[in-house]
């Protein structure tokens, strides 16, 4: 089969490697909106480079979107309209009525619509589902989730990434309405700059933290920073009344222990949510195929985003108002909130 990739940067040139690599996938054809990046990927997977539209009209088999967030839903539209099966990386817009008109699209033109959500085809990650739905850690009390991002992006990039609720943390909020399969009923978010002025000149915050309330009064607790000294470091607790678990504790990102006698971890540190989360990047772009192939189940549906992106504008609204907000008060995109 022939796949389209659409944007050359750092996770469209992974997806393109990984499909370079996939029995199934014997022609790849790189679009982008500069020609020296896309043709010296082509020549490393041994496809073909050219313009996006290009890409779209090469009469693929399905397509990969990992262009900057803000080029996606104008894609999107056209790959939907060129009745193709598309991957896209999160988010699918950065608004709720982008989003919500790239889904009816979709769901008019039936097209398979994956999302990149890789936690979902973590293997720790899946352990720790199987745990919570399968009843063995008993009735749920809590839910911890760690966000710590490495090194904080560039000016160039916070501008056009929609902030740190839909950018970040909008992996959370997705993780947290899969693991438990509840819905978000409510949210406090508060957030600052403390260290990294860049973020503050667009409205964003480089440290965060949220309380999330699920449909069924189990709380939820994210923390949010866009620099660790110690590396890229994602993390989950669950505490129940039968059994509590931790993933991603056995990494060097992870804060140091004081105890003399703790054994160190063994893995990392990382220093990319690439080398974090490379396996389950691989495995999602794997799922693709089989999803466009009718072999299996969607694991990252379009509705999953929506409702991400929905507790994120909710977070937003929290933080600049400075009151809990329930989630159900966001039907559309709210004013300017800087």
């Amino acid at each position: 089969m022939r796949i389209a990739v659409l944007g050359a940067g750092r996770i469209g040139s992974f997806r393109a490697r990984v499909l370079g690599g996939l029995p199934e996938v014997d022609e790849i054809f790189i679009g982008n909106r500069t020609g020296g990046r896309a043709e010296e990927l082509a020549r490393e997977v041994g496809g073909t480079a050219g313009t996006i539209d290009e890409a779209i009209d090469s009469e693929p088999d399905a397509v990969f979107v990992s262009l900057a967030t803000g080029l996606h839903a104008e894609a999107l539209h056209r790959c939907i309209d060129a009745g193709l099966p598309i991957f896209c990386e999160k988010p699918i817009a950065l608004t709720l009525r982008d989003t919500a008109a790239v889904i009816e699209h979709a769901e008019r033109g039936g097209n398979v619509l994956q999302i990149a959500f890789q936690r979902r085809l973590d293997p720790d990650y899946l352990r720790a589902y199987q745990a919570v739905r399968d009843g063995t850690l008993g009735t749920l009390y809590s839910l911890r989730i760690t966000a710590h991002d490495a090194e904080p992006a560039p000016e160039e990039f916070i501008e056009l990434s929609g902030g740190t609720y839909r950018d970040l943390h909008i992996h959370d909020f997705d993780l947290a309405r899969w693991l438990t399969g509840l819905d978000v009923d409510q949210v406090y978010a508060t957030g600052s700059v403390r260290g990294f002025d860049r973020y503050a000149k667009f409205g964003d915050v480089d440290n965060a933290a949220i309380l999330m309330t699920m449909s069924d009064g189990l709380p939820v607790i994210v923390t949010g920073t866009r620099h660790n000294a110690r590396g890229h470091d994602f993390r989950l607790e669950v505490f129940g009344s039968e059994d509590s678990l931790s993933v991603g504790d056995n990494s060097l990102s992870q804060p140091r222990p004081v105890e003399p006698d703790e054994v160190p971890p063994t893995r990392g540190p990382y220093r990319d949510f690439m080398e974090r989360f490379g396996d389950s990047l691989r495995e999602e772009t794997k799922a693709f195929i089989g999803v466009m192939k009718g072999e299996r189940e969607n694991p990252s549906p379009p509705a999953a985003a929506m409702e991400a992106l929905r507790v994120a504008v909710a977070c937003e609204v929290s933080r600049t108002e400075g009151r809990p907000v329930k989630v159900a008060e966001i039907e559309g995109d709210p004013p300017d909130l800087t």
